[in-house]
């Protein structure tokens, strides 16, 4: 049996050409010949009639919240009774498309939990498993499919747009409002999309010839069904979270693209979207993490991530929200990066649509892509050029608002600035790089790697050395200070992380040169598909120095978000007097942001290391375990490093059909002569009886080992006479459950800053009253000073005019004093005078003498 793995959407591709091909004929019948009976298109009906409410009233929406902004100009809104109501009813609106959109999913969902086949899409994409994970498998049609998915997406983004218009309804601003009506105006796109592409509808009706008058299948379309590919619990979930953080990256757009259309610079737009972004982030890398799961055990290659076109598409909006987040940081709390801001929030949600063109525009071949749809491609792609020239225009409209009050570029290098502002060139140009080597076979020859599919090898040349310079810097931003370089202070704290750092790599080392060298140079000289990457990765120096400077590094991040989380613990221990546990207790509350930014970057740490181990140092053996038909004894072994596999047992089943087989091959593993495990990897053969098409699932055996996975895929059976050869996959990757516990990390970290990265609502709510209140009372402290000004003129006037009356009341007292000395020195004279012509003297006589005081 030659096992063949096909494309998930292949099947689903088939049975639509198939069900177009003979809608077409069936046009020329009467349409009573072809059209089910009215209980068969009653639910078709309703979900068209809820996706044309949503359409309605989201138009509604944009409309009564773009004119309540603007209504009333010069005038602020809250004092504008038309502009409160019009605001009102927009909020009404934008709840009503939410619950039109809840109620086309649930309508599906019911359907596809009651097997009721009256609707296309969910007769396409139907379970079959009888596991006990059934319900969830129906469940997850409602997201398996292209137009199924496109509902899914734009109900959650009705459900974000609904909560912030909840948590807005009573203030009813200006830069809410404005936000609502943009994030309406990309779920019109998205209603646009359903309704107006035959495509993307989600509630076509099933034609008659391929259901009975009970409502069963019937013909080609008993063999619809969801790929049997998608059935594992991961990849239930996995499309889902993602779409919760796609959706969630339409809020901070909307806010940045408001902030800048009223010309308000300051930190209300952040406040209120920047929790928005850290639930996206998280959501999409819980996404990224469950699809590499799916992909480590469900696809039987030996990896969890081969830059797969839409695996890609997801990494882009990750990567520029990881840009968003930090430039959000800084904005809220220095006033910086305004510009940097705005422009990350326009490029997250830009390459959400990005990564949605690839997925949907069939211009690149994926195992995960959908078939293409002009439609899509056209609205996908108007959507992606104006959100970018949006923010682009609109801050170079608005350059003397969004400047900061510091600096974007750090004058100094060694300063947090320069680290982050490092962080978002970083992400920038990784991020443009991944969108044009996943897009090149699709470019015109003149461009440098048109016309090519390039491998995972040529990602990784970006990548990697990409990854850990990046991670160096996130290693050195918590050392630094702000603005100016402190290089005592930053050798100061770099101290003790740097010591226990060069312990650990010290150990790395040890298992680098004993195992993971030894593991390259073997899977080199073995050959295979393996060693023809690392033979394309570059010369032997270069791969083990590469990996030399990212353990080194991986080292250091790990102790320094370590070392600086203990000391802020502690610092907060004393100060307040309290147990280190209730510390880090009441910091998760109080300062979340702080303590998950150094969870985040433990998980981070860890997962460079998994990294790595798990990518770089991967050992394989291709091999047959041969048995005897007759007897069911091992002929022949498996050996890979340590291990060997002993054939055990095998186990063949086929349903009465034969659409159906599945088989086993039992191993005993020996670790160094010692028995350790079972294991038992398996082919599920899957046949459609209709076009005869295969589907194959491997399920790989997985047996996890302290710093190391061995990994066995049975790829195929061969019959040799009377000798069975179970063709095996296997391989060694080291340090891999470093991978998944710094996922765990990671979202733990992220968990805890989204969560509570703020003080109490109530709190919160009062401070964005003030803000919200600060203009308005500009005019009325412009007008205070105004009058301070005059009245400081007023008072300098009576202090001068006071100072002269002073001056002249003195002289005028010193002239009366003037004057009382005169009357005195002239009463004394005349009192002289007349005692001297009282005298005995005779009066004709001559005086010989003057009496003092007399005149002359």
């Amino acid at each position: 049996m030659q096992a063949q793995q096909r494309k998930p959407g292949n099947a689903s591709r088939q049975r639509k050409q198939a069900t177009q091909a003979k809608q077409r004929k069936t046009q020329q019948r009467t349409p009573g010949d072809q059209a089910p009976d009215w209980r068969e298109m009653s639910f078709s009906l309703i979900g068209l009639v809820g996706l044309f409410i949503a359409l309605i009233a989201t138009i509604m929406s944009i409309a009564s919240l773009t004119v309540s902004a603007y209504v009333v100009r010069g005038n602020r809104q809250a004092e504008s009774p038309t502009a409160q109501s019009l605001a009102r009813l927009g909020h009404i609106a934008i709840f009503t498309t939410s619950l039109a959109l809840t109620t086309c999913c649930l309508l599906l969902v019911g359907c596809f939990l009651s097997a009721d086949n009256s609707i296309l899409y969910v007769a396409e994409y139907r379970s079959h498993s009888e596991s006990p994970l059934r319900w969830l498998y129906l469940l997850s049609g409602l997201w398996s499919g292209r137009s199924g998915s496109l509902l899914f997406w734009a109900w959650l983004i009705s459900l974000f747009n609904a909560v912030v218009a909840l948590r807005n309804r009573k203030q009813l601003e200006r830069l809410d409002n404005t936000a609502l009506a943009i994030c309406q105006t990309v779920l019109l796109a998205f209603l646009g999309v359903l309704i107006y592409s035959s495509a993307n509808m989600p509630f076509t009706a099933t034609p008659a010839m391929f259901i009975d008058a009970t409502g069963q299948l019937i013909g080609p379309a008993t063999a619809w069904g969801m790929n049997v590919l998608l059935e594992h619990w991961a990849m239930a979930i996995h499309p889902p979270t993602l779409f919760i953080g796609y959706a969630g990256l339409t809020i901070p757009f909307g806010y940045a693209l408001a902030a800048v259309i009223i010309n308000d610079d300051s930190r209300r737009w952040v406040d209120k979207c920047q929790r928005y972004a850290l639930v996206s982030w998280l959501f999409l890398s819980a996404g990224i993490g469950l699809g590499a799961i799916w992909a480590y055990v469900v696809l039987g290659w030996g990896g969890y991530w081969g830059w797969d076109p839409v695996e890609n598409a997801s990494l882009l909006s990750w990567l520029m929200s990881v840009a968003l987040i930090h430039s959000l940081t800084v904005y809220r709390q220095r006033q910086a990066f305004k510009r940097w801001s705005v422009m990350s929030a326009c490029l997250a949600f830009a390459f959400v649509i990005v990564g949605t063109f690839i997925t949907r525009s069939g211009i690149v071949e994926s195992v995960h892509a959908f078939e293409s749809d002009p439609v899509s491609l056209v609205l996908f792609g108007i959507l992606i050029v104006i959100s970018i020239l949006a923010g682009a225009v609109g801050l170079w409209l608005r350059r003397q608002s969004f400047r900061g009050q510091a600096d974007d570029d750090s004058e100094e290098l060694l300063t947090k600035d320069t680290a982050y502002y490092f962080n978002n060139v970083a992400m920038l140009i990784v991020t443009v790089l991944i969108t044009y080597l996943t897009l090149a076979s699709a470019l015109p020859s003149p461009l440098p790697f048109a016309g090519q599919s390039l491998s995972g090898v040529s990602y990784d040349a970006i990548a990697r050395p990409m990854g850990i310079l990046y991670c160096l810097v996130m290693a050195a931003c918590p050392l630094l200070a702000w603005g100016k370089a402190d290089t005592r202070a930053f050798l100061q704290k770099a101290k003790l992380p740097a010591l226990l750092a060069a312990g650990l790599f010290i150990i790395l080392m040890v298992y680098f040169v004993l195992r993971l060298v030894p593991a390259y140079d073997a899977t080199r000289a073995a050959g295979g598909s393996i060693a023809v990457t690392l033979s394309e990765a570059g010369p032997r120096w270069y791969y083990l120095a590469l990996s030399v400077l990212g353990l080194a590094v991986a080292s250091l991040l790990f102790f320094n978000s370590l070392v600086m989380l203990g000391r802020a613990i502690q610092a907060f221990s004393r100060s307040h007097k309290t147990s280190l546990l209730k510390s880090l207790g009441e910091m998760a509350r109080r300062q979340s942001a702080l303590i998950g930014g150094f969870i985040a970057h433990l998980g981070i740490a860890l997962a460079l290391l998994g990294l790595i181990g798990s990518s770089m140092f991967v050992s394989e053996q291709v091999g047959y375990a041969s048995v005897d038909a007759h007897s069911n004894a091992a002929l022949e072994d498996l050996v890979i490093g340590d291990y060997t596999l002993k054939y055990a047992s095998y186990d063949r089943q086929t349903n009465d059909d034969q659409s159906y087989s599945e088989f086993v091959v039992y191993l005993d593993v020996y670790k160094n002569g010692r028995f350790i495990d079972k294991i038992s990897p398996s082919i599920q053969v899957y046949v459609n009886p209709y076009t005869h098409a295969e589907t194959v699932k491997y399920n790989a055996a997985v047996l996890s080992r302290t710093g190391e996975d061995l990994f066995v895929v049975l790829n195929d059976i061969m019959t040799v006479e009377t000798t069975y050869a179970f063709m095996l996959d296997v391989r060694i990757n080291p340090l891999i459950n470093l991978v998944w516990m710094g996922f765990g990390l990671l979202l733990a970290g992220t968990t805890v800053a989204a969560v509570g990265r703020r003080g109490p609502h109530r709190q919160q709510a009062g401070a964005n009253r003030l803000a919200d209140a600060a203009d308005r009372q500009q005019a009325v402290a412009d007008q205070q000073q105004a009058d301070a000004v005059d009245q400081q003129q007023v008072d300098a006037a009576d202090r001068s005019q006071a100072a002269v009356a002073d001056r002249s009341q003195a002289a005028v007292a010193n002239q009366q004093q003037v004057a009382l000395a005169d009357r005195s020195q002239a009463s004394t004279a005349d009192q002289q005078q007349a005692s001297s012509s009282s005298s005995d003297t005779p009066t004709d006589q001559p005086a010989t003498q003057n009496p003092p005081g007399s005149a002359d």
